[in-house]
């Protein structure tokens, strides 16, 4: 267990999961620095945060030093399958993030990587899911890198930070709602947050993080 400060870089901060991820990254006191990763600006402003602006996450060279110097990657970005055929969401889900995780791993040989896959991923890739078959690929894939640590968190609904601008309109009705009628399917995104900050910091017993682990986690 370790109880220096750490430094992070993070991906997916203009999304919903990970500008969640962020503002607790930014307000824990176990972390020291945040590298924002993202294609656009976060548009965030903190001590702590440093952001690197790249418009192409497969043109990351794997000696790019902008990414050295850091404990732990939380892999934040993704996208919706919905309207996408499997290739195009191999392309973006798959090949982008391995393509970041060995860049990163690259720079920092002890680094720990943090995925945000989802729940019900399908770790055989056999599935008939598409969206699972290919997170399942990555989550595998992932594991077989070399990282210090790589842990694949599966999250169900997520109520979002109190102050966080990137929330989907048509969420926002249902946030109140879910943790009352699916309290064992529903985290915060301050507890993932923090789960992922203490997976660095104390390691776990599984490379797969489920919702009842990160709820442990987060305590």
């Amino acid at each position: 267990m370790s109880s220096n400060p750490i430094k992070i870089i993070i991906t997916g901060a203009t999304g919903m999961v990970g500008e969640g991820v962020l503002m607790e990254c930014l307000e824990n006191p176990s972390v020291s620095e945040v590298l924002s990763v993202s294609r656009k600006p976060s548009g965030k402003k903190h001590a702590k945060l440093k952001e690197y602006i790249i418009s192409d996450f497969l043109s990351i060279n794997s000696n790019d030093e902008n990414l050295k110097g850091y404990d732990a990657c939380f892999f934040c970005a993704g996208i919706s399958s919905i309207g996408m055929n499997e290739e195009d969401y191999t392309k973006i889900t798959y090949e982008t993030t391995l393509h970041f995780a060995k860049a990163v791993l690259d720079q920092n040989p002890d680094m720990v990587f943090n995925y945000v896959s989802g729940s019900h991923t399908d770790s055989t890739e056999s599935g008939k899911t598409m969206w699972a078959r290919v997170k399942g690929r990555t989550e595998n894939s992932l594991k077989k890198l070399g990282f210090k640590g790589s842990y694949n968190f599966r999250p169900g609904f997520m109520k979002p930070v109190d102050g966080q601008v990137n929330v989907k309109w048509f969420f926002k009705p249902f946030i109140w709602l879910f943790p009352i009628l699916l309290p064992s399917k529903s985290l915060t995104l301050h507890e993932v947050g923090k789960a992922m900050i203490n997976v660095v910091k104390k390691g776990y017993p599984t490379s797969v993080i489920e919702i009842r682990d990160i709820k442990k986690l987060a305590i």
